[in-house]
């Protein structure tokens, strides 16, 4: 079985297991092919998986960071130089769930990045400061 097509189960299973919460499921091959690697890999394709089957261990980490607006988290948002992102950091020992406000001056990431960061007319524009939440 392809790590790729697990790899989903598992950082579900990461989220969860920091929230305190559980979660079943099984591998379902999309197709033959997929079908015979995972049995010859030894797997049995009907055993249900239990979180701890997917995420060993007490002291998991998990993080996340918006892409475009969700319901858990904002999105990247672009501002005169600069950036502004939101991420969750959850931790399974602790219990500890971190909401981190980010943002990135495109000034900074210009000195070493290769990707072209400026979207304003002015490259010595000072950036504006993001809102405080």
């Amino acid at each position: 079985m392809h790590r790729v097509l697990v790899l989903p189960a598992i950082i579900a299973a990461a989220a969860m297991k920091c929230m305190g919460g559980a979660m079943q499921g099984r591998l379902w091959p999309r197709d033959d092919d997929e079908r015979r690697k995972a049995r010859d890999a030894g797997h049995d394709l009907g055993r249900v998986l239990c979180i701890d089957d997917l995420v060993r261990g007490d002291n998991v980490f998990f993080c996340a960071t918006g892409i475009t607006d969700g319901d858990l988290l904002r999105g990247v948002h672009y501002r005169a130089g600069g950036a502004t992102t939101q991420s969750i950091v959850m931790r399974s020992k602790s219990g500890t769930v971190r909401m981190i406000d980010g943002y990135h001056r495109l000034t900074k990431l210009r000195e070493y990045s290769s990707v072209d960061f400026d979207r304003s007319e002015d490259p010595n524009a000072e950036p504006e400061l993001p809102p405080l939440p």
